[in-house]
């Protein structure tokens, strides 16, 4: 699954557009590689997002493409 695409279903950030812009300005890593928001991600990849002054990092645990909003803190484990 596309990072942006990942960022968003499990409800990270918001928008894939926003995803992909936070791709685009070096903001996020997998597995300590910049990512480029059609960067491929798997089970047990770690993200690291920065936010400002704020670091997010979390591990994949699940890819699903329809996600409900109870389901979504089931995709990933903060770090």
């Amino acid at each position: 699954m596309r990072i942006d695409k990942y960022l968003k279903n499990t409800r990270i950030i918001k928008r894939r557009t926003i995803a992909k812009e936070a791709c685009d300005q070096g903001r996020v890593f997998v597995n300590g590689k910049e990512a480029k928001p059609g960067t491929e991600v798997s089970v047990g990849d770690k993200i690291e997002l920065n936010f400002g002054t704020n670091t997010m990092k979390i591990e994949v645990l699940k890819l699903l493409e329809h996600v409900t909003k109870e389901n979504a803190e089931e995709m990933y484990r903060n770090l």
